[in-house]
Parts: C-alpha cells; structure tokens; sequence
C-alpha cells in the first residue's frame, strides 16, 4: 500500500534548566528500498488514503518507536502522537491499542506522553480516553496549541499535563508583533494551570530567546536536531545550550540596565513636570522634552482615576492640548490600580508594563507619581518603541 517500510526517528526534547535531553518524539517515516527516509506526514494529511491502512501504518511505527526506547537511557520520556480520529472509531470500553501495545512493551508508563493532535476533530471520547491515560500512568499534550480557538475549550476539559505551542504561531510570535503577546498570553494561561510548555519548531536563537522568555520547560527543534534514527547523547547539545543560554541572559540583562537608564530619565522628566504642575504655571511654561523622544503624552488625574487636565502632547516642537479625555476615569486600567498599590505610601514613580493602547493602537507604557500632597497623580504615556 504504501512505498517504504514504516518505522520511527526521534527528534529530542532539550531540558531547557539543564541541556540535557530529556526526552524524544516518535515520528513516522518511510524507508523506501534505496535506504532513503521520507516523511510519512503528507500520507496521513491526505483525504485519499485509506483510514483502516492509516491505522496500521500509525500502529507500526508505535511498536516500532516502543521497542527502540527500550535502548533509550532510563530518565527519558517518549512521547507517542495519537489522533482523536482513531478514537472515535472505538467502542465504548474497548480497550485502547496504545495501552495494550505500551503494557506489552514492558516500558514503565510513566515514561510516555500520549501527544493528541488535531484536537479540531476530537470526539466526544477524549476526555474519557485522556483518563485512561493517566490512570495507566501516562501523561497527555496537546500538540499545536495556539492554532484554533476552539482548542480552549478542550484544554479545560482535558487538563493536560503539557502543551505545545503551534509551531507556525511560535515561529510568527517570535518575529514581534501582536502575536508575540498572544503567545506569551497563551504561555501564561499554561502556567497557571500547572501545565508545561513545550516549544517545538525552534530553529534560530531568536526563536529559542523567545521560547526562553515564554516560560518553555522543554524546546525541540532543528536549532539543536533534526528527527534520526539513533538516539543522541543525554548531554550532546548541554554546552551548546549553555552558551545560547548565556547569551539570552546578557540581552536580558542588557534590557534591564535599558530599563533603568530609562527609569533615570523619567525621574527626571517627572521632576521637571512635577514642578511645572504644583506650581500652577501656564503651557507655555511646559518644560520641553526634546531629550526624552519616547515621550508621547502627559497628563493629570485625581487620586480616584478622573482625568483633571487635557492630555498635552509634543509635537512638532511645541505642546498641543486634547481637551477629548477631561472627566475620564482610568481607574480601571492595569497601571492606574498599580500605582494606588504601590506609590501612594511612598509617592515614588512607578512604571506600568506594556500595554496596547484601544485609542491609539500604540504599544505603551505609563508612568505615574502623585502631586499635591497626594492629591493628584501626574502621569507620562511613554512610547515602548522608542527604547
């Protein structure tokens, strides 16, 4: 049926608090009569091919994955693709292919990772099958997380042990842009349901930076390995790791030596407006910014949120007021609860994190102090660009 003899290569996990490898994926190939190994990916992807010879095919690279694993070092995992389609074609209470080819293996069941992919077409059986996963004493993810919003849904129904981010979204994110927020969202929400993440598809240190920054437990991609055969070394990429590693905590130390400079210069700026405003001076008196071109706008509030002045803005080397915003509450936003909690005790400057503007659509951060014995909060909209 098919051209090539089914069998499994490993791709590795890399432990990203060790270097080590902790473990590999199973992925299908063909070895066709010259030797040569060919993805077996564009068979099961295509609506043509027969679903009984799918099946065989899927089930012979598992056997083929678990009787290989047995030479694996004994504090690996190995994580198995299962699809929903499969389990739909069950029935109830008939016992899973998986299960009985992993007891009949003799592999410790705490050392697999039933990996559910196209989580679009799971049926109703999942959770139902995800159960009898763990029970046996496996552990479950979820591949290509990130790729449908659908898939939410699923995970709070599933509770999986991990989840891997869609590798094309992952890739995207780790270029910048919106994406990259929703990504590091998506990494969060992991997080807070005791989830790990797997970052799969990381093939430059840009992307590995990113996965690094999401919170990632484990990274897999071609920047370390290509799917072989043979098992590497448990320490084959550890100095290599570490390196790449390093170097990711000097950018990120070199951000924060960024941050603090920028802190310096908005003490500055907000001592220059503090002035200005307790002092009741006209805009004309305004102190001009020209030394700080990450400043997009300053303004006032009470101490309940109400915007008392009009925005002022710098631009084309004079202020210019927006009276549009007079008698908003902010109180609200992130950065506004912020500084209540943290600067009114000591009236210190605080800034927010970033955030996306709804009116002007720019990335930004804000910085605040109170004035006026307390009784005002002087505020600066800073531009995340610009630094």
């Amino acid at each position: 049926m098919f051209d090539g003899h089914p069998l499994a290569v490993f791709q590795p996990f890399i432990d990203t608090a060790t270097g080590h490898i902790a473990g590999v994926e199973a992925l299908a190939r063909l070895r066709t009569a010259d030797g040569q190994l060919h993805s077996a990916g564009p068979l099961f992807a295509a609506a043509k091919t027969p679903s009984a010879a799918l099946r065989r095919l899927d089930r012979e690279v598992r056997q083929n994955a678990l009787e290989r694993f047995q030479q694996a070092p004994a504090d690996w995992f190995l994580s198995l693709n299962i699809s929903p389609r499969w389990i739909s074609r069950l029935r109830p209470e008939q016992p899973l292919p998986s299960l009985k080819q992993l007891q009949h293996s003799g592999i410790d069941a705490r050392r697999i990772v039933f990996e559910i992919t196209e989580l679009g077409g799971a049926s109703q059986r999942l959770p139902g099958v995800v159960q009898r996963y763990r029970d046996a004493g496996a552990r479950v993810a979820i591949d290509d997380f990130g790729a449908g919003y659908s898939q939410l849904d699923r995970v709070l129904a599933l509770q999986p042990d991990i989840l891997k981010l869609d590798m094309r979204l992952f890739q995207d994110a780790a270029r910048g842009g919106p994406s990259s927020e929703v990504v590091k969202a998506l990494a969060q929400m992991a997080e807070k349901t005791g989830c790990w993440i797997i970052a799969e598809g990381v093939e430059t240190e840009a992307e590995l930076d990113f996965a690094l920054e999401c919170g990632a437990r484990y990274v897999q991609g071609y920047l370390f390995a290509r799917p072989e055969r043979e098992f590497f070394p448990s320490q084959a990429f550890v100095k290599r790791f570490a390196r790449l590693r390093d170097h990711y905590v000097q950018q990120k130390l070199a951000e924060r030596a960024s941050l603090m400079t920028l802190r310096q210069q908005l003490s500055e700026m907000m001592n220059r407006l503090k002035h200005w405003a307790e002092n009741g001076s006209k805009t004309e008196h305004l102190p001009t910014p020209e030394a700080y071109p990450w400043l997009l706008r300053t303004y006032q509030c009470d101490r309940h949120g109400t915007q008392l002045s009009p925005n002022l803005e710098w631009r084309d080397c004079r202020w210019h007021s927006d009276n549009r915003y007079l008698g908003h509450n902010w109180s609200w936003r992130p950065y506004f609860y912020q500084l209540l909690a943290e600067g009114w005790e000591e009236r210190r400057l605080i800034l927010s994190s970033t955030y996306r503007d709804a009116t002007t659509n720019q990335y930004c951060l804000t910085a605040g102090q109170f004035i006026d014995n307390g009784r005002r909060l002087l505020l600066m909209d800073i531009d995340a660009a610009g630094f």
